[in-house]
């Protein structure tokens, strides 16, 4: 039998950048097809190809034996191609049945049927063991059923093929437990699945084969079972990757960071954020985990004055910089990785000389006699450009054409150039891939073991394991548990996440009385 999917010889050029250079992909009909590859490699370009975003320049795409030209998304939905994007593409306002049934509403009498609409829902989401309320509006259900409608929409119009960007990237481990049950029913129903992701355990556990991509090109295409997490790694990088992150090099220092009762107003009658209080010190990473959207962008954007917090205190080596500007705030000592990097991190038009030079701007050797020097920008950028591996045609390129993970690279690496005494960062390695997150942690770990304090906020349990000391756990808004990293695992963190109430030891501020410190 033909292949579900055959690529054949696909090559896809952007000005400056050859995103696709000849590859071959074949995903067989019921798999759980992985694809990897490092950032930049070619894996979205390769699979909005699929789906009909862009047309490849050369090759061919067959479906089941029958050679398919997409001109358009909806040609590609037509012939079976359903996409999950990572960010989600959902109107907060409409049910959640009203989401999946757009421009396919069932009518009755000339009217749109919602009865019917939300009937053909729940069957679909019963039938998948995705669990779902049709009538509820997505802007109150959280992120990991947002996931789910994404799934049930791409099913509802008939989609064999199901290609998932990350989708693990915003869920708890006991939401990704059950989307990967899901995607084994969706198998068992032979469904095809495609699965874009940087997480190597994930990849092992869920998937059968596994094809990487590097520079581009098609390196490898291996059955799971027979490979290892090592083999694939070599195969995407080129070298051998240690994720291990030493421990720190000396004891916590002076508090650089107090945070006292921060109240942030939310959209509606909830606070975004309620009475936060921690401090960070010096030396030390402390990590806040959470499910996207429980006030870990809000508690950031507080800190940095981005936010204005309705009562509160924010104490910055050892300054009330609570009623300071931004630019005050970094002045006093804040650097900022954003967990928006197109919106906020980055101007997507300006090159990677002026991006990499925000901030820096104001002083030696860009800023000379009063004026910008321009070579000292284009040292400065290049110097970063090497440092964090970012991979672009030219320094004067416009970061906005660079892939997720390169942007992100060119983000951390402008804020951690500022040397600050306190570095909040969100998301630092979303979207990045293994290499580039060996690279970042190391980054990391240099600047705590120069006396840095980190305001670590991520997603990725396993970064936050990893890299923290204490672990702050949010959940609507609160801060409801704080946890030793000797003592934390992914589960149990996991159930404080969806808001489980923790243990006596875990209570905020139980650790740092136990050891004698603030709060």
């Amino acid at each position: 039998m033909a292949a579900e999917i055959s690529m054949r010889g696909i090559t896809k050029r952007f000005p400056g950048v050859l995103a696709n250079d000849r590859v071959d992909l074949e995903v067989e009909s019921g798999e759980i097809h992985a694809l990897m590859g490092e950032n930049g490699a070619g894996k979205s370009i390769l699979t909005s190809i699929l789906a009909g975003i862009y047309q490849p320049d050369e090759g061919e795409i067959f479906i089941r034996g029958e050679r398919v030209n997409f001109a358009s998304p909806l040609a590609a939905i037509d012939a079976g191609i359903g996409m999950v994007f990572q960010s989600f593409k959902l109107f907060p306002s409409l049910t959640i049945a009203e989401n999946v049934v757009f421009r396919r509403e069932p009518t009755k009498r000339g009217l749109i049927d919602r009865a019917e609409a939300n009937r053909r829902v729940a069957e679909i989401a019963e039938k998948y063991g995705l669990a779902l309320d049709p009538a509820a509006r997505v802007d109150s259900v959280p992120v990991g059923v947002l996931q789910r409608v994404e799934i049930v929409k791409a099913l509802y119009r008939e989609a064999q093929v199901l290609i998932l960007d990350e989708p693990t990237a915003v869920l708890t481990p006991q939401e990704t437990d059950r989307l990967f049950d899901v995607l084994r029913a969706l198998k068992a129903d032979g469904r095809t699945i495609i699965l874009i992701t940087h997480k190597l355990g994930e990849v092992m556990a869920i998937s059968d084969r596994v094809t990487v991509l590097r520079d581009g090109r098609n390196v490898a295409s291996l059955v799971t079972a027979n490979s290892s997490a090592e083999e694939i790694t070599r195969h995407m990088t080129g070298r051998d990757v240690d994720l291990t992150t030493p421990p720190p090099a000396n004891p916590p220092g002076e508090v650089a960071l107090e945070v006292r009762d921060l109240t942030v107003p939310g959209s509606g009658s909830r606070n975004a954020v309620d009475a936060a209080s921690f401090i960070v010190r010096s030396g030390e990473v402390v990590g806040i985990a959470g499910v996207a959207g429980n006030g870990q962008v809000e508690l950031a954007e507080a800190i940095i004055g981005m936010r204005r917090a309705s009562s509160g205190t924010v104490i910055v080596q050892s300054e009330d910089v609570s009623s300071a500007s931004i630019a005050a705030r970094r002045d006093g000592g804040i650097a900022y990785v954003p967990e928006d990097r197109h919106a906020v991190g980055s101007a997507g038009t300006a090159d990677a000389i002026d991006n990499l030079s925000f901030g820096h701007h104001r002083k030696a050797p860009i800023l000379q006699r009063g004026l910008l020097s321009r070579p000292a920008m284009l040292e400065h950028a290049k110097r970063l450009i090497a440092r964090f591996g970012v991979k672009i045609a030219s320094p004067s390129t416009p970061v906005g054409t660079l892939s997720g993970g390169n942007l992100q690279k060119v983000v951390v690496a402008r804020e951690m150039d500022y040397h600050s005494p306190l570095l909040i960062a969100e998301q630092p390695t979303r979207g990045v891939d293994i290499g580039a997150i060996e690279s970042i942690h190391r980054e990391l770990c240099a600047y705590r073991d120069t006396g840095g304090a980190l305001l670590l906020i991520s997603a990725e349990l396993s970064e936050i394991l990893s890299l923290s000391s204490r672990i702050l756990v949010m959940f609507e808004g609160r801060i409801v548990a704080e946890v030793p990293k000797s003592e934390a695992t992914e589960a149990q963190l996991g159930l404080y996440m969806a808001g489980h109430e923790p243990e006596e030891k875990h209570r905020p501020g139980a650790f740092a009385a136990e050891k004698g410190g603030a709060l």
